[in-house]
């Protein structure tokens, strides 16, 4: 993978360290946001679409944002947190891209570098581990802005640290999509510059040089899904971020990322997220 680190733009939305006794029990979390776990005492699971995790002292773990998962802790269970939130700027997102692990060996010093980042980000530690206290519209608007708003330094330490901890995984990942066509690996890359854009999928066939029938087939073959199965899947998952973090009209939203038919992006939405964006923007705001 040769992609700029310039170009992943990180910011810790929340940290801090949580103690449990067999009440760490959350079932269908889905967060727009990276989720980074350092183990230091007991164990637990986390149950991810993947398989399940046995969390043990020592271990760095990583749930990549959008993941559903569910928690299971009946015992003893101390763990440092760190939730990850890439922020794209208009540019595809480089993470959600990403095959990583869930599990690898914490290096020395790492703990001291999580310590550190919740020392210097007191603001950010979650007032109780229910993910509904802190996983809605107003907590990630705030603790963003909170974020946008901190010290330079103290902005510029914290990204080297979740930089150093995140290359634990990043040096064992790969591209999400290994796709060894060239035709179909240039399309994926126009999908994702363009991603804001309608999509013309005629224009993706001529890009592979494909008929459409043709292209359809081996872009599922490679990648699992149609094309408009992938651009839709991710369209939404930038919908859903832009619900959470931000206070643009919905209709503006849509727009934005190529959606010029409003009833048309409302009813993929519902469809794909299983409510309506309104109901998906309050069910955070609370």
């Amino acid at each position: 993978m040769n992609i700029p680190v310039e170009r992943l733009h990180l910011l810790a939305l929340n940290a801090g360290c949580c103690y449990h006794n067999g009440d760490w029990n959350w079932k269908n979390v889905r967060s727009p946001f990276l989720r980074l776990y350092y183990v230091t005492e007991g164990t637990a699971e986390v149950e991810l679409p993947s398989g399940r995790f046995r969390l043990t002292p020592h271990h760095l773990y990583m749930i990549p944002a959008y993941t559903v998962h569910n928690c299971f802790c009946n015992s003893h269970f101390v763990h440092f947190y760190i939730h990850i939130f890439e922020d794209v700027q208009n540019e595809p997102a480089i993470l959600e891209d990403l095959e990583m692990p869930v599990e690898v060996d914490a290096q020395p010093g790492d703990l001291e570098l999580i310590k550190r980042l919740c020392e210097i980000n007191p603001e950010l530690k979650i007032p109780a581990s229910n993910p509904s206290t802190y996983d809605n519209h107003q907590t990630l608007v705030d603790n963003y802005l909170k974020n946008q708003q901190s010290a330079f330094h103290n902005k510029a330490e914290s990204y080297g640290i979740m930089l150093i901890l995140l290359s634990r995984f990043l040096k064992l990942a790969s591209a999400k999509t290994d796709v060894k066509d060239n035709r179909i690996q240039q399309t994926l890359t126009y999908i994702r510059k363009n991603i804001d854009k309608t999509i013309d999928f005629d224009h993706l066939a001529d890009l592979a040089c494909m008929s459409k029938g043709h292209f359809f087939r081996t872009f599922k073959e490679h990648t699992g899904e149609t094309p408009n199965q992938f651009v839709t899947k991710r369209k939404l998952e930038l919908a859903e971020l832009a619900l959470v973090t931000t206070n643009k009209p919905i209709k503006s939203i849509a727009t934005s990322l190529g959606y010029d038919d409003y009833s048309y992006f409302i009813r993929a939405f519902r469809k794909n997220i299983g409510v309506t964006p309104q109901q998906y923007r309050e069910n955070h705001f609370k």
